[in-house]
């Protein structure tokens, strides 16, 4: 089986990138959780923090064996870096298909030897969204159903108690 990387801002990570991860860890010998440091995003967490949570939430999850990086500039170079040979993106509606559509074109443009794998979202996490949860968070909504305990400790550290 090949190795694939599953890039994204995590920020924060959320049960549904957990859900995808777990799922794809089942059809590839490796996977790497690529945290990319966006400079078009505005993030809560730095580059570091993003790393060290989604390190955390796996372990908390009980999910071994993945490697956590982080990356600046394109994917397919951080894929290339990984010896990776599948990129695992998730898709929760419509609107997701046809932006991952877009980038899977492009990725396959710059580098077509690295093939674009799409796993449907659980359906109870459909709605789910990193910036949907620090919404929640910043009002001190109740979001231990959307994140595992120790993103939420971040959460509630990093935009203090409502």
């Amino acid at each position: 089986m090949a190795i694939a990387i599953y890039p994204g801002s995590f920020d924060p990570i959320t049960y549904g990138h957990i859900d995808i991860a777990r799922r794809a860890r089942k059809l590839f010998s490796k996977l790497v959780i690529a945290v990319v440091a966006n400079p078009h995003k505005n993030p809560l967490f730095t580059l570091e923090e993003r790393v060290l949570l989604t390190q955390e939430a796996l372990r908390e999850s009980g999910l071994n064996g993945i490697e956590v990086t982080s990356y600046d500039g394109l994917l397919v170079e951080c894929a290339r870096a990984h010896g990776a040979g599948a990129i695992v993106r998730g898709l929760r509606a419509n609107s997701d298909f046809e932006y991952e559509f877009q980038m899977a074109l492009a990725n396959r443009d710059l580098a077509p030897e690295f093939e674009s794998v799409f796993f449907m979202t659980a359906g109870n996490y459909s709605f789910l969204a990193s910036s949907m949860v620090k919404e929640v968070a910043s009002y001190g909504g109740n979001v231990s159903n959307f994140v595992p305990s120790s993103v939420e400790k971040a959460l509630r550290s990093k935009l203090g108690p409502k």
